[in-house]
């Protein structure tokens, strides 16, 4: 074997080295999470990497509790919700910005652009005024609103940019057979989107489902409380006091359908992602 060969081998193998280091540190931490939630609380300071048992006291707990249940029935309903508003919005403004020649269209997509770059710290004491004065506080309209306002930006710019793919002649056509903006949208552009909207819509969904500030600050009782707030306020004094039992349970069970969505989708946000990379 020469000695390129020899390199050829070694750099190959490196490489998958690399990536098995870099899989081993992401997975980890999701994977010890796991096995924390099937730990039962006087062995959770044990140090073993694979559990002895699977005891599932920490999930009936949670599950006992009204106050999680609620709490995860808050989330989906909002995060539902933001996908819907946040699509049919990005859907009609990306047709108008992706298909119909104005002036100040940049300028347009510029200003959308900007609105996504400020913190949510920045905007949360202007955001918590016109929550108050929308009689909003304390209400799952609150947490619409505000999620859809750091989400619709994104979808706008992923929208427009797999608008500005579709062939022109498909609108040609319609618009010779007499079809309005709205049945062009819905007949024939939409269709063609499910891959910008599956990623689109799937990654409002997981901003909406994960989100902690805008949750904790606009919302005062468990009945109203998302699944982040539910489980920040699990009870418990110092670190050794703390429910990590429960705490790893709970974060399991709102984990787990993220990971699953994402595996289902991964082939249409990827091809959503890359829409108008390139150009034909």
């Amino acid at each position: 074997m020469t000695s390129r060969q020899l390199s050829k081998h070694a750099t190959r193998i490196g490489f998958w080295v690399l990536v098995a280091l870099i899989v081993v540190i992401a997975v980890f931490p999701f994977y010890y999470a796991v096995k924390t939630s099937f730990t039962p609380s006087s062995e959770l300071f044990r140090v073993e990497l694979w559990p002895s048992r699977l005891d599932f006291t920490n999930y009936v707990q949670i599950f006992s509790q009204r106050s999680f249940l609620q709490a995860i029935f808050n989330s989906i309903l909002v995060a539902t919700s933001v996908v819907f508003i946040a699509l049919l919005l990005g859907i009609t403004a990306s047709y108008a910005l992706g298909r119909v020649r104005f002036r100040g269209r940049s300028t347009v997509l510029l200003v959308i652009l900007g609105v996504s770059m400020f913190p949510q710290v920045a905007v949360l004491s202007g955001l918590f005024e016109d929550i108050r004065a929308l009689n909003l506080y304390n209400n799952p309209g609150a947490l619409i609103l505000s999620y859809t306002i750091f989400t619709l930006p994104f979808t706008v710019w992923v929208l427009t940019t797999f608008m500005r793919q579709l062939p022109m002649e498909l609108e040609e056509a319609a618009i010779m057979d007499g079809a309005t903006p709205w049945v062009i949208i819905t007949k024939v552009f939409l269709p063609l989107m499910w891959p910008a909207m599956a990623t689109t819509g799937l990654l409002a969904f997981i901003a909406a489902w994960n989100e902690f500030l805008f949750a904790l600050t606009f919302t005062l009782t468990d009945s109203q409380r998302t699944v982040p707030v539910a489980i920040a306020l699990l009870s418990g004094g110092s670190a050794y006091e703390l429910p990590w039992g429960p705490i790893m349970a709970a974060s399991v069970v709102v984990t787990v359908p993220l990971v699953v969505l994402v595996i289902i989708f991964q082939r249409r946000i990827v091809s959503g992602l890359t829409a108008g990379a390139v150009k034909g």
